[in-house]
């Protein structure tokens, strides 16, 4: 898809975002659910395949692209971009980097119109940074009819309450021990018998993004649900890392636009709030606080447009994304902090857009790789380079 056409598609996300889900975002963070016209409205768009292939239904957009787009949807809620992120994300990436054709061609394009919402489930109570670690177990089915058996429970899995489908991420039972060798994905419906999915998490911020356990006892699957086949036993691991990485950029992006609607609301209150006789924004300390965020903002966006860049190239698709990640994820921390600041008292009242975007903002530096998985990945990666570029 050209830039041109890009352009329009994003223009149209930004009133939509700041026209429809903006004077609803305290109503979804009392309620913790996002309304379902908002829902239907997001497929409508194709939000829900905005990255899956043009030829499985999606839009197709570059690394670059994406980023533009997912600015503007972190201008509010991330409960809102939750609802569609994992089937453009970490899910529908394990279809894009691992499947083969005839899954791609039959999976995908659920995923993109919205008819499936799907779940990645790699994370477990005792295999979270570290997946290698993971205890969930995939072994051969006994009698006719072949196939395979899975047993394990994962943690923290989103859209777990309202998945169609889960990628699987289960250890070969044949294969004990730990770290990369042995782990395949599977592709398991939810209505499957023997899949369990708990009650919602209750969570800090994020109000709307539904998380969950899922609990996989004696779940029985067809050899069509191993990932990319024969050729996809033992790739999990690998597969797993490709579609972080693609997903560290998102979350970047994500936080980027973010980190603008607080530097707008800091800026509004500033100039609107007096003190002594006239607005804040005339005191030079509450100057540098917006300063610093603003200084942020610009780099953050220029560290996603580089990786993104970067990653479309093929030039760097690890480090870059885990720099970019690992940068954005703490600097709309600091954003955040800052807006609560300059807001004072008010900062910390609920129904307050910076005293949400504040708790929401928290979570970005967990998921999808902590702050110090991506400091150890961007070390590995420049001592392999000797600090090269």
């Amino acid at each position: 898809m050209d830039d041109s056409d890009v352009a329009e598609i994003v223009a149209s996300v930004r009133r939509f975002v700041r026209d429809k889900v903006v004077p609803l975002e305290t109503h979804i963070d009392e309620t913790d659910e996002v309304p379902a016209e908002l829902r239907d409205a997001a497929a409508a768009m194709g939000l829900y395949g905005f990255a899956i292939p043009e030829e499985y239904g999606g839009l197709g957009l570059t690394m670059r692209q994406e980023v533009a787009l997912v600015q503007e949807l972190g201008w509010t809620t991330p409960a809102f971009r939750s609802l569609f992120g994992t089937n453009n994300g970490i899910a529908g990436h394990v279809l894009m980097e691992g499947a083969t054709d005839e899954q791609k061609k039959r999976y995908l394009p659920r995923l993109a119109s919205g008819e499936w919402t799907a779940s990645f489930a790699l994370t477990e109570a005792e295999a979270g940074s570290d997946p290698g670690d993971l205890r969930t177990t995939a072994r051969r089915a006994d009698g006719d009819g072949g196939g395979w058996v899975i047993d394990g429970t994962k943690r923290f899995i989103t859209n777990a309450p309202i998945a169609d489908v889960f990628m699987v991420f289960a250890r070969d039972a044949g294969h004990p021990g730990r770290g990369a060798d042995g782990i395949s994905a599977f592709l398991v419906e939810a209505g499957t018998p023997g899949v369990t999915v708990g009650p919602r998490d209750h969570k800090m911020g994020q109000a709307g993004a539904w998380t969950a356990e899922v609990v996989f006892d004696g779940v029985r699957v067809a050899d069509s649900a191993l990932i990319g086949g024969d050729a996809g036993l033992g790739q999990g691991y690998r597969t797993a890392m490709r579609c972080l990485a693609h997903g560290r950029l998102h979350i970047a992006a994500l936080c980027v636009g973010m980190a603008q609607r607080l530097l707008e609301e800091t800026v509004a209150y500033a100039k609107s709030r007096t003190q002594s006789g006239r607005p804040i924004a005339g005191f030079q300390l509450v100057q540098g606080l917006i300063a610093d965020s603003q200084t942020d903002v610009y780099a953050g966006r220029a560290t996603i447009e580089a990786a993104a860049g970067q990653y479309d190239r093929r030039e760097d698709v690890r480090m870059a994304p885990s720099a970019a990640k690992y940068f954005c994820s703490e600097m709309v921390g600091r954003v955040a902090d800052r807006a609560v600041q300059v807001h004072g008292g008010v900062g910390y009242v609920r129904g307050v857009a910076v005293e949400r975007f504040y708790r929401d903002a928290r979570l970005f530096r967990i998921y999808e790789g902590t702050s110090q998985i991506q400091q150890v990945v961007v070390a590995k990666q420049a001592l392999a380079r000797d600090g090269k570029p």
